[in-house]
Parts: structure tokens; C-alpha cells; sequence
């Protein structure tokens, strides 16, 4: 099984609201939707930090961004829409922007079809909302990273199973 390196950002606007898209996994009517992280796959030769600026730009227009670190990781098993089983392999970095109205004018042909809604969330929101949300750990460890309280090594955040 190939694995995809991924960049995955934990972007805030200056009221420590997150950014999530809403979306499925593949284009079945029955799909279940999901909420989950700005970021996608690296491009060859890209590192992980170009990823994460390049899919901040393309998912949401925005490009004044203040980059963090990667402050977590994780690994998972997962379809992708044209039906190839990828291993993920996620690194998550936290990001800061000036917030506002995100764009979907750059989202790519799949990304228009497999992603519904893009809003901010306040910690109280996620908190309450009984949606998934992925990672599956993000509700419990948002609120450290929000404070900017963040783990000098990426921590493992991988579900077994």
C-alpha cells in the first residue's frame, strides 16, 4: 500500500477560532460527511511545510500566514475518492491568519464535489457539536494548542485499529 504524505493545519483566525471543512470520503449519495483540518497531500519533491502553505492558499485564498510547527502526528488507512487505499501519513502544523471569508475559488475539480462547508470554530463549538471531527483526538488536545501551549516533538496521535 502507497503511503501519502500529508500536510494537515490546525489554522486559527485572531478569535482562536479553527478552520474545518465539511466533506466525504468518496461521491456515494450515502456518503457520511465529516469535518475535518485544511491540508492534502505532498506534491513530489515538496516538503511538508510547502504543502501545508500551498493548501492553505488553495483551500481557503488565504496567504498571509504565520507558519508554525508540526505539533502532531498521525497515521491511517485510507480510501481515497478515485478508490486507491493510501496509508496516510499526516503531520499536522498549527498556522495563524488574519482570518475573514475563506475562498474555494483555487479548489480542485474533486475537492468541489467532496467538500461541502467550510466555516470557523470556536473550542466551546467543537466542544459541544456531536459530529466527526478528525483527527479524532482534536477535541481533546485543541485547547492546549490554541493556548499555544505546544510540544517541543510532534506528538503521536494515531488511533490503533
Amino acid at each position: 500500500m502507497r503511503e501519502r504524505l500529508t500536510a494537515r493545519v490546525l489554522l486559527f483566525d485572531p478569535q482562536d477560532r479553527i478552520l474545518l471543512v465539511r466533506g466525504r470520503a468518496n461521491t456515494a449519495a450515502d456518503a457520511p460527511s465529516f469535518w475535518f483540518t485544511v491540508g492534502g497531500g505532498a506534491d513530489p519533491g515538496e516538503s511538508l511545510e510547502q504543502a501545508a502553505r500551498r493548501e492553505i492558499a488553495e483551500e481557503t485564498g488565504f496567504t498571509q500566514v504565520e507558519l508554525g510547527p508540526a505539533v502532531w502526528l498521525r497515521a491511517s488507512v485510507f480510501t481515497l475518492a478515485d478508490g486507491e487505499t493510501v496509508i496516510l501519513k499526516e503531520s499536522y502544523f498549527v498556522a495563524r491568519c488574519p482570518g475573514g471569508e475563506p475562498s474555494r475559488a483555487a479548489w480542485e475539480p474533486h475537492e468541489v464535489v467532496l467538500m461541502d462547508d467550510m466555516r470557523w470554530w470556536s473550542l466551546a463549538e467543537i466542544a459541544a457539536v456531536d459530529e466527526m471531527i478528525y483527527p479524532e483526538r482534536l477535541r481533546d488536545l485543541l485547547p492546549d494548542i490554541a493556548a499555544g501551549r505546544l510540544p517541543t516533538t510532534p506528538l503521536e496521535i494515531s488511533v490503533p485499529g
